[in-house]
Parts: structure tokens; C-alpha cells; sequence
């Protein structure tokens, strides 16, 4: 007779929130930074189960020219023809320019984030443009965005640590963050983009931000786990109030930024975290892990979740 799976005892910390919005990128920013190109109707059917799932808030695409996302050539395609959308889920999509924006905007998309840098360096390599540059480029963008009712969510990246600049000043990152939520972005996402940021580092970014006027609830977190770190910073920025958190579902996507980097935070190790802790989140583990199991086959590769692996081998 099989043993039932095992289970995080569970004692409740002082401090932290009761319930987490987890916000899954496994299907935009998971996809994308996976060799495989998969077909459409299998990335529509991993949104369905992510859904079926209990995850409510599902990155389904990016509106990138396929030229430098060509994993996620197909988004018109999937949010038109092939997604089947379930009740009560919000998907929202990145948008890098005006024309994403169109194309996110003639595919009936109600929630959009944009992508900007913290660093000078990761601008013009990413954007093409300067750090300050960048803002006249989203400018439109997110003005756009909210005339036609659309909520608009920034992503900052390199908030921790920068491949050619090193350590980033959380002055900076906070400059950054405060003039994407004056143009009118109702959440900042911080990313560690590198994975080099430890709990005491969330600690400083976060003061600092707060300190330039952005409020912790307009604040997410999005950590990488190159250095084993994801989930102890994740845990510090609970710690702090922060309550959305990214990841992504089986740890899909890897990043292009840093040698032997293991990618994003796995959905189901922060939900095993979170189940220890006692902060709701509305997820079912059982099926999320099966999910990513079926992923996985089809990327030809086992997860690199340590939870997936736990439970599914």
C-alpha cells in the first residue's frame, strides 16, 4: 500500500500575512526562457490546469516581437482561438511597447505589465534604451493602458544585482520604482533577476522603496534561486508585509543573465513554505505537482522543483 505523501507541519509565525496572492509567470516568463517551443494548445492546457489548480492571478503570454521571443510567437493565437478562460482568473500579459500594446488591446486583454530596468547597463542591452529613457518609452504605454481601463503592473529588474554593474544601490531601484508608480502602475514587481539578493538586502530595497513613497501593499516580490536564496528572501519580504509574491510552476524558465542559474522560484516550494507557515494562498499542492509533472514531459526534462521532485518520484 503507497504511504500518503508527506506534509509540512504547520505552526503559525508572528508577523506575517495571512493569505498570499502568488502570482504564476510559469506560462510567460517560465516558457519563455525555455529552449522547447511548445505548441499552442499545449501552453492553453497548462493554464487550464494551473488554473484548475486554485492559482487565480496566470501570466499567460507576452506580446514581445517574435523575433526575440520566438517561444511566445503564438500569443495572439492563444488568447484568441485557444485559451479557454476560467472564472474568477485573471491573466494578464507583458507588453514592451505601443504595439504590444495594440496587440495586447485587440486581444480583449484587461490586465498588462511592462518591463523596466533598475540598472543603467541592463536598459540598454534589454530596452535599447537609457535608465532615464525608458520612462518616455513606457510613458504612452501605461497612459494608454489606463484610459482604457486596463490595470497596469511594472516589473523592475535588476533590483539586487547587476551581471556587469555588481551591486545595485537600493536608492536606486527605489527612483525607478517610485516614477513607475506615479505614471499610474498599481503594482511593482522587484526582481532579483540574478538571484544574488539575500534577506537582509530585501530588507534595505524595501525600506527604500517605502521611504520614496511606495507603500508595501503596492509592492510584489519576484526572486530567482541561482544562489539558493529565492525562498528565504520571499520569507523575509513576508516578514515585511510584502503579500504578492511570483513564481513560477515546477521552477520553469532559467535565466540568461547568470552561469548556472536555476531559475525562477518554484510555485510548489513557496506553497509548501506557505503551508508550513500558515498563509493561505487558495492553491491544491496535489495539483499543481501533477501539472508540472505533465509539463515536464512535454519539455522533455524533469522539474527542477524540489517539492515536484518530492512528491513525484
Amino acid at each position: 500500500m503507497k504511504s500518503p505523501r508527506a506534509l509540512p507541519m504547520t505552526v503559525l509565525a508572528a508577523g506575517l500575512p495571512e493569505q498570499v496572492t502568488i502570482y504564476e509567470v510559469g506560462a510567460r516568463d517560465g516558457l519563455q526562457n525555455e529552449s522547447a517551443v511548445l505548441p499552442t494548445e499545449v501552453k492553453a492546457e497548462f493554464l487550464h490546469r494551473l488554473a484548475g489548480a486554485g492559482l487565480r492571478v496566470l501570466e499567460a503570454t507576452s506580446f514581445v516581437h517574435p523575433k526575440w521571443v520566438p517561444q511566445l510567437a503564438d500569443a495572439s493565437d492563444l488568447l484568441l482561438r485557444r485559451l479557454v478562460r476560467t472564472e474568477g482568473v485573471d491573466y494578464p500579459v507583458l507588453v514592451p511597447n505601443e504595439r504590444g500594446l495594440d496587440r495586447a488591446l485587440d486581444a480583449g486583454v484587461q490586465h498588462i505589465a511592462i518591463f523596466a530596468s533598475a540598472t543603467e547597463t541592463f536598459a540598454k542591452r534589454n530596452l535599447n534604451r537609457t535608465l532615464d529613457e525608458q520612462f518616455t518609452m513606457f510613458e504612452p504605454v501605461v497612459r494608454r493602458a489606463l484610459a482604457g481601463g486596463l490595470r497596469v503592473r511594472g516589473y523592475l529588474s535588476m533590483c539586487f544585482g547587476d551581471p556587469w554593474e555588481g551591486p545595485v544601490p537600493p536608492d536606486q531601484v527605489a527612483a525607478v520604482a517610485r516614477r513607475l508608480a506615479e505614471m499610474g502602475c498599481h503594482q511593482l514587481s522587484l526582481g532579483d533577476t540574478i538571484g544574488t539578493g539575500t534577506p537582509g538586502h530585501v530588507d534595505a530595497v524595501l525600506d527604500a522603496c517605502v521611504a520614496a513613497g511606495a507603500p508595501i501593499r503596492q509592492l510584489a516580490v519576484h526572486f530567482h534561486d541561482t544562489y539558493g536564496q529565492a525562498l528565504s528572501n520571499t520569507l523575509a519580504a513576508l516578514r515585511r508585509g510584502v503579500t504578492t509574491v511570483d513564481a513560477s510552476a515546477g521552477g520553469l524558465g532559467g535565466c540568461p543573465y547568470a552561469e548556472s542559474a536555476t531559475g525562477n522560484l518554484a510555485t510548489e516550494d513557496l506553497v509548501w513554505m506557505l503551508d508550513g507557515l500558515g498563509v493561505a494562498h487558495g492553491v491544491d499542492l496535489d495539483t499543481l505537482v501533477a501539472t508540472s509533472v505533465w509539463m515536464a514531459e512535454r519539455l522533455g526534462r524533469p522539474s527542477p522543483s524540489r517539492v515536484v521532485r518530492a512528491l513525484a518520484g
